[in-house]
């Protein structure tokens, strides 16, 4: 059975947190810090508002070792919150396959929503060493009706690999309007962990003569509410949600 720790932070956090201290979690020999923002702030009661969002999330081990190694991120969104795709340009992501960051850029300009940095620790025998790529999230096509968001990042330390993840994003009924589901691939042959990802959202577009929003929000309770669910290579999951307070014009 998975050790199930129920806790007020989570990745999902960092996509409606409040910027004013980050977060910090401590569970065995896991540390996790998390930051983040949504502006505007203030948004309308019963209408949908543009919003751009970033955020960023550490990990590391307290024995300065390599950290667990994350497995799966579930992330659900308030139901205040809305994902626009119409008339938005698609990235097929075997387009993306051995592409550089560069090229995924070019290949897909007009698709990008958001891009940010992802850092992995690779263990090796003569020590650890560090992973760094570009990460840029693009529209993806549907799959059974759904948007999707496809992400791309390419290392080359130790060796290249070149990561291109569909995220299906499932619209649900209820208090979370939808579901992200990130599988994450294991890195370097499963010798590495991710330690560092940050991320801007947000696309501006028009489409049939309207200004759309990739992603928009509006404040029907004076709360923007998330849950997330962090699984770990070693059965560690780490789950909770977090409300945060917006204001309604």
């Amino acid at each position: 059975m998975k050790r199930l720790l129920a806790i007020a932070i989570s990745i999902g956090t960092l996509l409606f947190a409040a910027a004013a201290s980050a977060a910090l979690v401590r569970i065995e020999n896991l540390v996790l810090t998390a930051d983040g923002g949504f502006t505007p702030r203030t948004l309308p009661r019963n209408s949908f508002a543009p919003i751009s969002f970033e955020g960023h999330a550490n990990l590391k081990a307290v024995d300065g070792g390599l950290p667990s190694a994350v497995r799966q991120i579930v992330l659900d969104f308030d139901r205040d919150g809305r994902l626009s795709t119409a008339g938005l340009p698609v990235c097929d992501p075997a387009t993306l396959v051995e592409a550089t960051p560069a090229e995924a850029r070019t290949r897909c300009s007009k698709a990008v929503v958001g891009s940010g940095r992802v850092d992995a620790m690779i263990g090796l025998s003569g020590g650890a060493t560090t992973a760094s790529s570009p990460l840029t999230i693009f529209n993806g096509p549907r799959q059974a009706g759904h948007p999707t968001a496809v992400l791309h990042a390419r290392t080359t330390s130790p060796a290249v690999q070149t990561f291109v993840i569909t995220v299906p994003i499932e619209r649900r009924p209820g208090e979370f309007r939808y579901r992200a589901t990130i599988d994450v691939p294991p890195i370097a042959a499963g010798m590495g962990s991710l330690t560092h990802i940050n991320a801007t959202i947000g696309r501006r577009y028009r489409f049939a003569g309207s200004k759309r929003s990739y992603v928009s929000a509006r404040c029907s309770d004076n709360v923007l509410r998330t849950h997330g669910r962090l699984t770990f290579a070693d059965d560690l999951v780490i789950d909770g949600s977090i409300d945060r307070a917006c204001t309604f014009r």
